[in-house]
């Protein structure tokens, strides 16, 4: 974990959030070897990371609850309880414009100099991505996340989490947990406090979740900021299963929580065994008796 007086990337308000590549490379690279060498994964932990004022002003700014049509709120147990994703879209001017910094060059080429990966690509329509926010009760079960993002054919390489908690308590709960691959043993309990960032390669094996229900009150809700970033392949879906999110349960997980994970999972291992044309009847079918079926079975519902 590192720990710095001044912020880890130093964004000028003032100049628009101007940062020099070239620096940003520099910055990057030179925390390179903590997180490339980190287990059971690499990772890093960064606190301080972004400039006080900057913080703030993300914060002060976060959206109110239910304050879009675009928000998205999962209430799916184990796959993610009370927790409310809110698209940069949905967002002021301002802060779409710090969104904008973190698709941009500078912040690829901080990443690009930290991880070692190449040719790093933002996503433009950050899917999954923006402010996430989680309230009483809520959890998200220990998973590795989606491969690929279909919408673009990319290979999904970075997760980038902000924390925006501030005078957080640690009775709540709500820890980003580590775990190896075997499911063993959790690496890493890391409390979401405020400007803390945590940045970490996605592959089959990076386990991480918070399972444990959070037990907020008053109204306190766990804010993050989310970021995912990719690399392109033109071979991509012959080097990676077509997987969606993939759920494993703690050895301390009551039974039903492991069914829970099973369960989800199940559909992955449809798309390995099945023919496609078993997960998806249209491709057995033309187009235009498809969609005379489609018609059909809605007049008969």
């Amino acid at each position: 974990m590192t720990n710095s007086i001044s912020p880890i990337l130093p964004i000028d308000l003032s100049d628009g959030l101007f940062l020099s590549p070239k620096i940003a490379r520099e910055i990057g690279e030179s925390f390179s070897a903590d997180y490339c060498f980190s287990e059971p994964y690499p990772h890093i932990i960064f606190d301080n990371f972004l400039p006080q004022p900057l913080i703030d002003e993300i914060l002060k700014n976060f959206p109110n609850e239910n304050s879009s049509a675009n928000d998205v709120v999962f209430k799916s147990g184990y796959g993610g309880h009370n927790k409310r994703q809110i698209h940069p879209i949905s967002c002021s001017a301002r802060v779409r414009m710090f969104f904008d910094f973190f698709n941009s060059p500078p912040f690829l080429q901080f990443l690009e100099g930290l991880t070692t990966i190449p040719a790093i690509i933002p996503d433009p329509y950050f899917s999954g991505g923006g402010f996430h926010e989680i309230s009483e009760g809520g959890k998200l079960g220990i998973h590795a996340d989606f491969r690929i993002n279909e919408q673009l054919n990319l290979n999904r390489r970075l997760n980038v989490l902000i924390y925006l908690n501030p005078n957080w308590n640690i009775e709540y709960g709500g820890n980003l947990e580590i775990w190896d691959s075997g499911m063993s043993n959790m690496v890493k309990s890391i409390a979401p406090i405020l400007n803390r960032c945590v940045i970490f390669s996605t592959d089959e094996k990076s386990f991480h979740g918070h399972p444990d229900p959070l037990t907020t009150t008053d109204g306190i809700t766990r804010k993050s900021l989310a970021l995912y970033y990719y690399t392109a392949s033109t071979k991509i879906y012959e080097e990676l299963p077509l997987h969606s999110t993939m759920y494993k349960a703690r050895p301390t997980d009551p039974s039903s929580i492991t069914a829970e994970a099973k369960k989800l999972n199940l559909h992955n291992y449809k798309r390995d065994w099945l023919p496609p044309a078993v997960l998806n009847p249209r491709l057995l079918l033309p187009p235009t008796i498809f969609r005379a079926l489609k018609k059909i079975l809605k007049l008969v519902k």
